[in-house]
């Protein structure tokens, strides 16, 4: 068979090429430097050493220091109402007038029947004495002198009765003006001049709410007790009531009650505060958020919340080394309060820690500061529950 001798030369050439080929690419290969991995990007917070105070936090209601349901004592027609609706009253002040002119009257028939009696009684004295003279001498028998003197006594009887008439119909002369027994503030006059009112009937006329000074109640689960009761041996318990939209500081006052039994279906205890309200800030039925001081934890280290970190040997956080390494270091948490969190043990005052991308963090992995910042310096509360009264609480020791 015939061979075509261009084919044949052209077979070395194309060998020689390739053959040449991998010798420069086997010549230039060079061995090629890893590259370094990029720091992870980290938000930190500096330990701090500060005072944080030990507070129960719980939703509290305001009450009035007292409340009077005005009403009258007699029955009448009301002739004149001495506020308004919403006024403060003092204690003294008029509210209402009833219409005297019956009442009147009936003082004026009581002192002409005191005075009737009170000249009856003096003529049987007279009549007695004499009959008891007459009997001294032998003149009248005894019986008759014993006769004019106990008609003496039951007129000495009778006009004691008519003094007790007079002073009674003064006193009903009396309640015809309705004073405020309280300092408060008047709500709804159910009653207007002009209507009839009956003793003691329904409806109340007015009701008073004293408010200053005023109570805040709240609760707090019971296994905190013990030691709101050892706190208070040692010094009165401060109480903080503040609105939920914070516009103003909270106001300030002491606890002044713990109620004698624990309520068994909610397993919480009621506690009073009372305060001064000179301002009137606080008025009854509003919903505040309370902070009860127990005590204050001096230089206690404390880091924002969100630096802790959950693992399979309990809390750590990453802290950012010297030389811009992360680290893990195991933490005891004291307290957790509300976005800051008491360290035991674990932390000395300046470590920088990580509160913001931990996801990406393992020791020894190098990291890049972004937006640093420092811990809260705001007051901490341990928390005892939001949204509803006697809530569940927080971590706190």
């Amino acid at each position: 068979m015939a061979v075509n001798a261009q084919n044949s030369r052209s077979i070395p050439l194309l060998a020689g090429i390739m053959l040449a080929l991998l010798a420069a690419s086997a010549c230039s290969s060079k061995p090629v430097a890893a590259k370094a991995p990029a720091a992870v990007p980290v938000v930190v917070a500096t330990a701090e050493r500060r005072d944080v105070p030990v507070q129960l936090t719980a939703i509290g209601a305001v009450e009035a220091f007292s409340t009077v349901s005005v009403k009258s004592n007699i029955g009448g027609q009301v002739t004149a109402v001495h506020f308004k609706e919403g006024d403060f009253v003092r204690k003294g002040q008029l509210l209402f007038t009833i219409d005297q002119r019956p009442y009147v009257a009936a003082l004026h028939q009581a002192e002409g029947n005191l005075a009737r009696d009170q000249a009856q009684a003096a003529n049987a004295e007279a009549q007695a004495r004499r009959y008891l003279a007459l009997k001294n001498e032998g003149v009248v028998a005894s019986e008759q002198a014993e006769t004019m003197d106990s008609q003496a006594a039951a007129m000495r009887a009778l006009v004691l009765a008519d003094k007790a008439a007079v002073e009674n119909a003064r006193v009903q002369l009396q309640y015809c003006t309705i004073e405020s027994p309280i300092d408060g503030r008047t709500g709804n006059l159910t009653v207007k001049a002009g209507n009839l009112v009956k003793a003691n009937d329904t409806p109340i006329l007015v009701t008073i709410n004293q408010i200053t000074p005023i109570y805040v109640t709240f609760t707090v689960p019971e296994q905190f007790l013990p030691r709101i009761k050892q706190y208070m041996q040692q010094k009165p318990l401060t109480v903080a009531a503040a609105f939920p939209d914070a516009t103003q500081p909270p106001a300030r006052g002491a606890l002044s009650f713990i109620d004698n039994s624990v309520d068994q279906a909610t397993g919480t205890i009621k506690l009073k505060g009372t305060f001064a309200n000179a301002d009137r800030r606080l008025w009854p039925g509003q919903f505040v958020n309370v902070d009860m001081t127990l005590t204050t934890e001096h230089n206690a280290i404390v880091v924002p919340s969100q630096a802790l970190q959950t693992g399979q040997k309990g809390t750590f956080v990453f802290v950012v080394k010297p030389d811009m390494t992360a680290d893990t270091r195991p933490v005891s948490v004291g307290q957790n309060l509300a976005g800051t969190a008491v360290i035991s043990s674990g932390l000395e005052a300046g470590d920088r820690i990580v509160i913001d991308g931990q996801l990406r963090l393992a020791p020894g992995v190098k990291v890049e500061l972004r937006n640093p910042v420092t811990a809260p310096t705001g007051p901490a509360a341990a928390s005892v529950g939001e949204g509803a009264p006697g809530g569940q609480a927080a971590n706190s020791h």
